[in-house]
């Protein structure tokens, strides 16, 4: 590890179901802990910057949340209304299915758009690929679209498909991105040895929802 645990963490709560308190809570809990990030859906920001006020954990938002396959203005309207609310990182799912038909100009632009606009407030992005739904080929493709677009992250999983991260994923997008580029591993991160698994293969970043277990589990080892 380069840093410490705790700074790995983008604290996540992305359940439909999630409430305001909800979010209060992963904010409080964020602060207590001194995680790097809370990781939102957009509606949420305005929220979670009020509850982090005088703190310095970050705010992220994820867009075209969680299935990637809206028009690229979507996800470029929702950047600038997340990013004018506070967000200071923005967390975009791929077009998938353009990705798999080999549309890699209509990726491209999608992201490219998303940086663009997220840069006009100093927010970064980080491009969640789905790698549950990719081959090896289309993950690494995928990664050399993302650097092209001028991401700063590629990043595992949404966590609402049919499998999260991997080790074997992450080592191949670490691979692949080398320094020029950070990855985020996300999606069924519940325990410690997890965690430092992902880090091994390269992870700069973690998203989980268990992030306060995790550092509790880590305290007891």
């Amino acid at each position: 590890m380069n840093k410490p645990l705790n700074q790995y963490f983008d604290h996540t709560i992305l359940k439909p179901e999630a409430t305001t308190a909800d979010v209060e809570k992963l904010c409080k809990e964020a602060r207590q802990h001194k995680f790097y990030s809370v990781c939102v859906n957009s509606s949420f920001v305005e929220k979670a910057k009020e509850f982090l006020m005088f703190s310095d954990v970050k705010v992220c938002a994820v867009v075209g949340f969680p299935l990637g396959a809206c028009m690229t203005e979507v996800k470029s309207v929702e950047t600038t209304l997340a990013c004018e609310c506070g967000a200071e990182e923005i967390d975009m799912v791929i077009n998938v299915g353009a990705l798999k038909e080999g549309d890699y100009d209509l990726v491209l632009d999608d992201i490219a758009e998303v940086v663009a606009v997220a840069g006009d407030y100093g927010a970064i992005v980080k491009v969640i690929l789905e790698t549950c739904l990719l081959t090896d080929e289309e993950i690494v493709k995928a990664c050399e679209l993302s650097e092209e677009a001028g991401a700063a992250f590629v990043k595992t999983s949404t966590g609402f498909s049919k499998g999260g991260a991997t080790v074997e994923h992450v080592k191949l997008m670490k691979e692949t991105v080398g320094n020029r580029l950070q990855v985020k591993a996300s999606g069924g991160i519940r325990d410690y040895d997890t965690v430092m698994a992902m880090i091994e293969a390269g992870a700069d970043r973690i998203g989980a929802s268990a992030s306060v277990q995790i550092m509790e589990e880590a305290k007891n080892r």
